[in-house]
């Protein structure tokens, strides 16, 4: 009996897993029919001469260059902002926190983690209608709100994917440098994070994935439709997700739509080169820490 209830829990198994592959292939191949054709040197720079765009000489209203400036600028910011904070956060959690705070805080984070986006998106718009009244015409949606929105969406999940980690380290590791008279901080930096760098990792790849995606949380904090390349923190910005969004509810014709399928190709082959970079840092950080 529980040899035929193992191999149903495979068969299901790799049916799930079979499914899963062929949505995600019946997909790539859609966007790909629908948008190759449009993938262009003017679907990046439109009547802009390329070397004029990238050395900022003239502005792009017509191509996805600014788009595509902005998302890296989006990613990079908000990144910046949240890897230190969900880091040192998930290493309180994991080796300072005790007592009755922990489970409290345990459970506050997974409330924040299943938040809505929307719902982070209205309150950065909230947190500026706010400013705008004590600052008026000087405080407005922009490319930082955006970021700052950004990474407190993200927090909750590098928080717990590091205190996970930590935590999951063997106990024997986690004693060894005590023993041999380390301290609490040298434990942490010289043991205990670089064996739970690789898992860590793989936590800012899954909030650097959602940083990319997220349309909600923009939308309501500082991206537009057109804004060029951005040229600080506080101007407004574009972004692909929000192009892709805007073009496939107001397209006005079959060239546009193509436009908008192409937007798509892009913002996935950007978030596969992201994942690649991202691994490549992890394989290379983990060897590094692992055998200096």
């Amino acid at each position: 009996m529980r040899k035929t209830i193992e191999s149903c829990i495979t068969f299901f198994s790799w049916v799930a897993l079979f499914l899963l592959l062929m949505a995600l292939f019946t997909l790539i191949a859609y966007l790909i029919q629908k948008g190759a054709d449009s993938i262009q040197l003017s679907l990046f720079f439109g009547d802009t001469a390329p070397l004029d765009a990238l050395l900022l000489r003239r502005q792009v209203f017509d191509g996805l260059f600014p788009a595509i400036a902005g998302t890296f600028i989006l990613i990079a910011c908000s990144m910046l902002i949240a890897i230190p904070i969900g880091v040192a956060g998930g290493i309180y959690m994991a080796e300072y926190c005790k007592g009755k705070l922990k489970p409290l805080f345990n459970l506050t984070f997974d409330i924040l983690a299943g938040i809505p986006s929307i719902v982070v998106g209205l309150a950065g718009l909230l947190l500026t209608i706010l400013l705008n009244r004590h600052f008026p015409r000087q405080i407005a949606p922009c490319l930082l709100l955006s970021c700052l929105c950004l990474a407190l969406l993200v927090l909750p999940y590098l928080i717990r994917t590091t205190q996970t980690a930590l935590e999951s380290i063997d106990p024997l590791i986690r004693k060894t440098a005590p023993a041999l008279g380390a301290s609490r901080s040298q434990n942490i930096t010289l043991v205990l994070l670089p064996h739970s760098i690789s898992d860590i990792i793989s936590g800012i790849i899954l909030a650097t994935g959602r940083c990319a995606e997220d349309t909600a949380v923009i939308m309501l904090t500082g991206v537009v439709a057109t804004a060029g390349f951005p040229r600080s923190l506080l101007g407004q910005y574009e972004a692909l997700p929000f192009y892709i969004y805007y073009i496939s509810s107001q397209y006005t014709g079959p060239e546009e739509l193509a436009n908008g399928f192409g937007a798509a190709i892009i913002l996935l082959l950007l978030c596969i080169g992201l994942l690649v970079l991202a691994l490549w840092i992890q394989r290379r950080f983990t060897t590094f820490l692992l055998f200096r």
